[in-house]
């Protein structure tokens, strides 16, 4: 298994060192072919780019590529071409990982760490399939100017191509067929052209999918229904600002961001994993950081790109094991519990899988 792995910055490297001891536990050290290369501000520091040639050959040579998370404080306020958080933008595009899985589920043992009640979470089990690789992050024209009257703008392009939406589209009806047969797109074609086109080509393509329902849903109504009623929804669909922001929302219905893996794929097996949450730079190099979300993304890897159905499904396992035994690193941490390092809850996992 040829894998790069970009560790990145502020808990990055932490979380990713857990995964990689897992992984190596779960399929044995000799199966594995890991690289390690720089990303975000460690790039800037290695190469003085947040995306090294060197790392993005590595990346692109690779059957699969584990990530931590990359981006340094005061990120925003550098140029974009510069910027390390931007980094992971630029090589989802590089790549075309189009297709970002973002599972929100919440484990039995973390009911009561969600901010809402146990009886609207419990057994929650959503898949949102957000496009990656077009709409306003990547859309042209894009930058500052100043208008007419002197004054300075910032502007953006939100754009989709009808073969994009229809490639995201499928992707969401052929997950539906192995889950619960419900898709929903979010939206907000009543205000936005693009998102018009989003809903009519979704449409079409829904008919070739006659045993998947499907329905459609403004965002702000999903906002609300994600907080009232989050089991109603089986496999959201939508683009990449919307998925970004309601992935985010959904996560804490899980307890922590801290609990959720992602996996950003290409057509075929390619794939890149990494955990929902950021940096944390609060935290980083602190051994405080929750590792399960990036253990788990190991777990999407061996999955999604490797068909080591046993070996993930060992991993899922050993995770609710270790949470069923009450270790708790201090996001999920609740009394009664046993509050763990990151390194420690990683040793526990690697305890569980025997």
């Amino acid at each position: 298994m040829k894998i790069a792995v970009l560790p990145g910055d502020g808990i990055g490297p932490e979380v990713t060192r857990e995964a990689v001891k897992v992984l190596k536990a779960a399929v044995g050290a000799s199966k594995l072919d890991l690289t390690e290369a720089p990303i975000g501000g460690a790039g800037v520091d290695a190469a003085g780019d947040p995306l090294p040639d060197a790392t993005l050959e590595i990346a692109r040579k690779a059957d699969a590529i584990l990530f931590g998370a990359a981006g340094i404080p005061g990120d925003e306020a550098i140029p974009y071409a510069m910027r390390p958080g931007a980094s992971l933008l630029r090589l989802r595009k590089h790549l075309e990982l189009f297709a970002n899985f973002r599972p929100a589920f919440l484990f039995p043992e973390l009911a009561d760490a969600s901010t809402l009640k146990r009886e609207v979470v419990e057994g929650l089990d959503i898949l949102i399939l957000r496009e990656l690789t077009g709409d306003l992050y990547f859309g042209e024209p894009r930058g500052f100017r100043t208008n007419a009257a002197g004054e300075r703008e910032g502007f953006n392009t939100m754009v989709y191509s009808e073969p994009e939406v229809e490639r995201i589209a499928r992707v969401a009806f052929e997950a539906a067929r192995k889950r619960s047969r419900k898709v929903c797109s979010v939206d907000k074609a009543n205000v936005l052209e693009v998102m018009q086109l989003w809903r009519d080509v979704v449409t079409r393509v829904g008919k070739d999918y006659p045993d998947v329902e499907l329905s459609h849903m403004f965002v702000d109504a999903a906002v609300m229904m994600l907080m009232k009623n989050p089991k109603s929804f089986d496999v959201i669909v939508t683009g990449n600002v919307f998925g970004d922001i309601l992935s985010d929302g959904a996560a804490m219905l899980t307890g922590s961001i801290g609990m959720l893996p992602t996996a950003s794929l290409a057509v075929g097996k390619k794939g890149l994993y990494e955990p929902v949450h950021g940096t944390a730079p609060d935290i980083a190099g602190q051994n405080k950081a929750n590792p399960m979300a990036a253990i788990l993304s190991a777990e999407m890897m061996l999955r999604y790109s490797f068909d080591e159905t046993a070996a993930a499904d060992r991993i899922n396992a050993a995770v609710r094991k270790t949470l069923a035994q009450g270790y708790r690193t201090g996001d999920i941490y609740e009394s009664g519990s046993k509050k763990v390092s990151t390194s420690e809850m990683g040793d526990a996992v690697v305890a569980a899988l025997g």
